[in-house]
């Protein structure tokens, strides 16, 4: 069952549960929201430039790029005066080592315990990205706002068509839109919802999705994914083998929390949408988790004066998901993982200081248990979608690099609104089973 409707926008103080269980601009800022135009950009890189000549340089290299997008070039070429800068985009990933110098991508890569890794490739992905663009050009839910983007809206969407799984759960719907990501992956597999508040309240407000083949505890039906007898569900579907079965946990709560519980239950394939960044984020992620100096790319030097201080700050000026220094390890210089050091869970109740040692051990658990780990890459480098948000030092290579403008084009990325490549946090696929 589907409706829509017309809405207005959610106002950013909301406070309602959904696909993320918080959804208000304050608790959740990874999410897509609308970007600064281009003229508001330059005029930053203008006030941080300075000279008035540079600036007219600035300027008039931001005309021939709006001409060369006119004119439907097939390459955006860019060169900046910075060294944080590639020459293939004025907003495109560091080449002067910064990734390295405190971590590209997770330390979590790697830390498989059998060293497996997915079987899909990079071609795999780029056929997929053309399957799904026409796909998410029908949604129901055009603008879901503090929802899921199309980077993780596509990267659900794969992982769940490669895994062809029996059985679909999720924790955290909102207004439905992952529901309707993960029927279209699987259009006969039945589904279940876990979500304070249902889907179909939204109806009230706009477009919502509700499908008539998932079973949801919603609303005053809720049941947390800790308190369910998943044994008793999946008996009830018919489901003999738990490797049948993906979760995905869209709901912002202690990520080793929801681990150990799927462990418990059985799972074995888990995706996690908000896979913070050390220092960003409103939940202890396995991000986080494993960003630490014994494992190799992990770790974070808290001097002021250091090498990885110098280029945080630079980083910070231009992407407003970077963290410098003094917020990832505050002014006592202590606080040094995630968010303050601090596990906020129970749906934000809760916001227990976590020692390091204890720190310390979780990463060796979660070593012990996980067999796959494999973060969604952006979809395409920040020249072509335009993003501000996550810092490209910080991520995986995209699948569409900087600079490849004609098959951006080709693929239909161009028809889609640029805020919809504004929410990507990491998204993880884990793939887990008990430690031996």
């Amino acid at each position: 069952m589907q409706e829509t409707g017309l809405s207005a926008r959610r106002s950013p103080a909301a406070t309602d549960t959904g696909e993320g269980f918080f959804d208000d601009a304050a608790t959740d800022e990874s999410k897509t929201r609308k970007q600064s135009t281009l003229a508001a950009r330059a005029a930053r890189q203008c006030a941080r430039i300075g000279p008035a000549g540079q600036c007219a340089a600035v300027s008039l290299f931001l005309v021939i790029i709006v001409a060369s997008l006119a004119s439907r070039s097939r390459d955006i070429v860019c060169v900046g005066s910075d060294p944080l800068y590639r020459t293939t985009g004025l907003f495109s990933s560091p080449a002067d080592g910064v990734g390295s110098d405190f971590g590209s991508q997770s330390a979590c890569l790697g830390r498989s315990k059998h060293g497996k890794t997915v079987e899909w490739t990079s071609k795999d992905l780029l056929k997929g990205l053309e399957e799904f663009v026409p796909i998410y050009e029908t949604r129901p839910i055009k603008n879901n706002m503090y929802g899921m983007g199309f980077d993780h809206s596509f990267g659900l969407w794969f992982i769940t068509r490669w895994l062809k799984p029996d059985l679909m759960i999720e924790s955290g719907a909102f207004k439905g839109h992952s529901t309707w990501v993960l029927r279209q992956a699987m259009p006969d597999k039945p589904i279940i919802s876990l979500s304070p508040r249902h889907p179909e309240k939204y109806l009230k407000k706009g477009p919502a999705y509700v499908d008539g083949n998932c079973t949801y505890y919603a609303g005053k039906d809720f049941m947390d994914f800790g308190s369910m007898d998943w044994a008793s569900v999946m008996k009830r579907h018919g489901i003999k083998d738990p490797s049948r079965v993906i979760i995905f946990f869209d709901d912002h709560q202690n990520e080793l929390k929801r681990l150990k519980q799927a462990l418990k239950a059985g799972f074995h394939n888990l995706v996690f949408e908000d896979n913070y960044d050390t220092g960003t984020g409103d939940h202890y992620s396995l991000r986080q988790i494993c960003d630490q100096f014994y494992i190799r790319g992990g770790g974070h030097s808290c001097f002021g004066d250091s090498d990885e201080a110098r280029i945080r700050a630079k980083r910070k000026k231009f992407w407003e998901k970077a963290v410098d220094i003094e917020e990832l390890c505050g002014k006592d210089g202590e606080a040094w993982w995630g968010v303050r050091g601090h596990t906020r869970d129970d749906f934000n109740h809760s916001n227990k200081a976590i020692s390091y040692a204890e720190h310390f051990q979780n990463s060796r658990f979660v070593e012990s248990v996980l067999d796959v780990y494999w973060e969604l890459p952006p979809v395409a480098g920040p020249s072509l979608t335009h993003q501000t948000r996550y810092d490209p030092a910080r991520a995986s290579e995209p699948i569409l690099e900087d600079g490849r403008y004609g098959l951006f084009q080709r693929l239909g990325l161009t028809r889609l609104e640029a805020s919809v490549f504004n929410g990507y946090t990491q998204m993880v696929y884990v793939q887990i089973s008990p430690p031996k």
